[in-house]
C-alpha cells in the first residue's frame, strides 16, 4: 500500500478544492487520513489562538466551515467515492471547534485531540445520524463539526477533574 493517495484527475493536486479539501494533501497520507488531518489541524490553530486567541480561532473555523462545504463539495463530485476519506477539511474545523474548549496548552490539545478523534471515529448518535443522511458538501463537515462540539464539552467535563 503506498503511503499516500492521488486526488481525483480531473482536479490534480494543485486544484484549489484539493489543497482545501485535503489540507494541504494531509488527506493523501495513508493510513489514517482522517488522523492526519487532525494532526495538521494542531499547528493552525496554535498559530491562529497565539495571534488572536480563541475568538480568531472561532472566526477561522465558521470561514472554512463554509469554504470546506463547497471544497469538499467539488472533491466528492470529482471522486468516485462518496465522503471520500482523502477529505480532510472537515476533521480540521472539528478539531478547531474541539480547540476552542481548552486552553493552549500541550497537555490540553493532545487531550482535545484524543476526545476529537474518538467521537469522530465512533460517530456516536445524532453524529451517525448526520453522517448518514446529510449529503454532499455539508454532510462531510456537518457530523465533525458536531464530533467536535461533542469532544470540547468532554474537554469542559475533564478540566473539572484533571
Amino acid at each position: 500500500m503506498a503511503p499516500w493517495v492521488k486526488p481525483p484527475e480531473t482536479l490534480g493536486y494543485f486544484a484549489p478544492a484539493t489543497i482545501i479539501s485535503t489540507w494541504f494533501g494531509a488527506g493523501l497520507l495513508r493510513p489514517a487520513a482522517g488522523t492526519w488531518g487532525s494532526l495538521a489541524a494542531l499547528p493552525f490553530a496554535w498559530a491562529l489562538t497565539s495571534f488572536g486567541g480563541h475568538d480568531l480561532l472561532l472566526v477561522a473555523a465558521a470561514l472554512f466551515f463554509a469554504v470546506g462545504i463547497w471544497a469538499a463539495g467539488a472533491y466528492e463530485a470529482a471522486s468516485p467515492d462518496k465522503d471520500p476519506s482523502s477529505v480532510v477539511v472537515d476533521e480540521v474545523v472539528g478539531m478547531w471547534i474541539t480547540l476552542l474548549f481548552v486552553p493552549q496548552e500541550l497537555l490540553w490539545y493532545i487531550i482535545a485531540f484524543a476526545a476529537f478523534r474518538f467521537f469522530d471515529v465512533l460517530k456516536i448518535w445524532p453524529i451517525s445520524w448526520l453522517d448518514r443522511n446529510v449529503k454532499g458538501g455539508a454532510g462531510i463537515m456537518v457530523d465533525d463539526v458536531l464530533a467536535g462540539i461533542f469532544a470540547g464539552v468532554i474537554c469542559l467535563i475533564l478540566m473539572n477533574y484533571i
